[in-house]
């Protein structure tokens, strides 16, 4: 462990093996398990720092290429880093970059060196190795960092999986001689498609580095959910113990209760507020899309069960107002519900866990919710 991070495991489920813990930062404490918002451009869309807080967020995520190509990471250091220039004094987490190098990108060349690609913004040419990903990162000054790796699609096949689980590999070494700064902690990433030989072999290379905290990547990448929790049942009983897991970009209801039941302890997802955008909202009785003409004279909240400040002070006729004439403020609510109702799951799960009720839980949770 080091000197500015530690967990603690504080009580497993007797009938799953879940977890509730503590995950002690820099910038604080974070109750696991937890839902951490995605912040990409170093802001939740449309919510306030201070919003967030009310809402129950400990953490937020922000994302590495993002931030390179605007404003640049130089930039956030002369600001004093993420925390200050986002105004966020808790703890921050970024992604390597890896995911959207990959994705978002017009790929050139996958090198043992890294990977050439154009910008999605202006096509100017690029280069991300291990050790520029580290270099970004400790630019950004996020408390937890990830190591760059090759995210493997739903469909690869073993032999092309193999190849992207040891370049993640040899990467993670490097990303490990890279990194200098004391006060962030570097993730390793298990990767493996949905080869458990591999899985297996890429969470042995990974726990050599995992010192605390270790991520799942490639998974919710287009696999039904059955075959991802296939791969975490395989994981969960070999994964190390003594430090968070983080399953990476995972963030509906079902996979994080589902999630939570396999012994992960860290999510992140950009579903809440992304829906959020398009009029859609998470409630205790399943999702509402308050666009839907059903909603026009219905002056009840969007939920019964929620006290933000949304459901407290708005209806669902007003929502559905908001979002057909294409005002900023009805996103911004139901980002705000959406981000509330995932943290208030979490926290049932977590009680569930302390009171070895998880799969009575989660039973009511879709009774009520339809999903599952």
């Amino acid at each position: 462990m080091s000197q500015n991070f530690s967990f603690e495991v504080q009580h497993i489920e007797k009938h799953t093996g879940a977890r509730a813990g503590v995950f002690h930062t820099p910038h604080g404490d974070v109750l696991t398990p937890v839902y951490m918002p995605v912040g990409t451009q170093a802001t939740v869309k449309g919510v306030l720092p201070r919003d967030l807080k009310e809402a129950g967020s400990s953490i937020v995520l922000s994302n590495t290429y993002h931030l390179y190509m605007r404003p640049g990471d130089e930039i956030v250091a002369q600001a004093g880093g993420l925390h200050k220039f986002m105004n966020w004094d808790g703890p921050i987490l970024t992604d390597s970059g890896g995911f959207q190098v990959f994705s978002l990108t017009k790929l050139n060349k996958i090198k043992d060196e890294g990977v050439y690609f154009n910008s999605h913004l202006d096509g100017s040419r690029h280069l991300f190795t291990p050790e520029k990903s580290i270099a970004i990162q400790e630019n950004l000054g996020a408390d937890i960092i990830m190591q760059f790796d090759q995210c493997s699609e739903y469909g690869y096949t073993h032999s092309q999986a193999e190849d992207a689980m040891e370049l993640t590999s040899r990467w993670l070494e490097r990303c490990v001689k890279a990194k200098t700064r004391p006060d962030q902690m570097l993730f390793p990433i298990i990767q493996g498609n949905m080869y458990k030989d591999l899985r297996e072999e890429s969470l042995k290379r990974a726990a050599e580095y995992a010192v605390c905290g270790i991520g799942i990547g490639g998974l919710s990448v287009g696999e039904p959910k059955p075959m991802m929790y296939d791969i975490l049942d395989f994981l969960q009983p070999r994964m190390p113990e003594n430090m968070p897991r983080y399953l990476m970009g995972v963030g509906s209801p079902d996979c994080l209760i589902e999630g939570v039941k396999r012994g992960v302890d860290m999510f992140d997802c950009v579903l809440a507020t992304r829906i959020a955008r398009n009029g859609t909202a998470f409630t205790s009785k399943g999702k509402v899309v308050v666009r839907n003409g059903a909603y026009k004279q219905d002056f009840t909240p969007l939920d019964e069960k929620c006290d933000c400040y949304c459901c407290k002070n708005y209806t669902k006729a007003y929502l559905r107002h908001l979002m057909n004439v294409n005002e900023m403020l009805g996103a911004m609510l139901l980002s705000l519900h959406n981000i509330t109702f995932l943290h208030r799951l979490m926290r049932g799960l977590r009680e569930a866990i302390f009171a070895d009720s998880l799969e009575d839980f989660a039973r009511e949770f879709y009774a009520e919710y339809g999903e599952n």
